[in-house]
């Protein structure tokens, strides 16, 4: 969680080459949680509170993260709250489907591994045009790249919610 917070943070600073840091603070949060979990699956006991306090964790993550892109010059405060949202929602109800005694839910269009690859990817990218000058690094039809992620983040994460909660509904009747 620290390397997320981290992350947010150098995403929300001027000059540019801080969104190459908060890519590499991303990189080193996936890692760490990829590492947590291997481990608690090689655990001969899988408790219900490691489960809890690993989805919190993760929870915070994606907000620090996210955050600290819409308060950055990279994106709009309000195309970065619907990424909140969208990612927020998208999370809640795979775990609504848990708590309803489904299983938990990890279907949709943008699950967590792709929201960490692209927020690795698309900064490092927007960095390499911006340094080349290329003049897509800083606007796109009115947005950064990192701008269209967040956007995407926003849609994808809210028809990801909206899919689940269908398919719930549906495993409820």
């Amino acid at each position: 969680m620290a390397s997320a917070f981290i992350a947010g943070i150098f995403f929300s600073l001027e000059p540019a080459f801080y969104i190459i840091l908060g890519a590499l603070m991303v990189s080193v949060n996936g890692l760490l949680d990829a590492l947590d979990g291997k481990v608690a699956r090689l655990q001969p006991h899988q408790s219900a509170r490691g489960d809890f306090v690993d989805h919190v964790i993760d929870r915070y993550s994606d907000v620090f993260i996210l955050a600290g892109i819409a308060l950055g010059v990279h994106c709009s405060v309000f195309v970065g709250l619907f990424a909140v949202i969208g990612v927020m929602l998208a999370s809640y109800m795979g775990t609504q489907a848990q708590a309803l005694g489904l299983k938990r839910m990890y279907r949709g269009i943008l699950g967590r591994a792709d929201r960490l690859a692209l927020l690795i990817a698309i900064p490092i990218i927007q960095y390499c045009l911006m340094e080349l000058d290329v003049g897509l690094g800083e606007d796109l039809l009115g947005y950064s790249l990192i701008g269209w992620m967040m956007l995407y983040f926003g849609i994808a994460g809210n028809v990801t919610a909206v899919q689940r909660a269908h398919l719930i509904w549906k495993s409820l009747s």
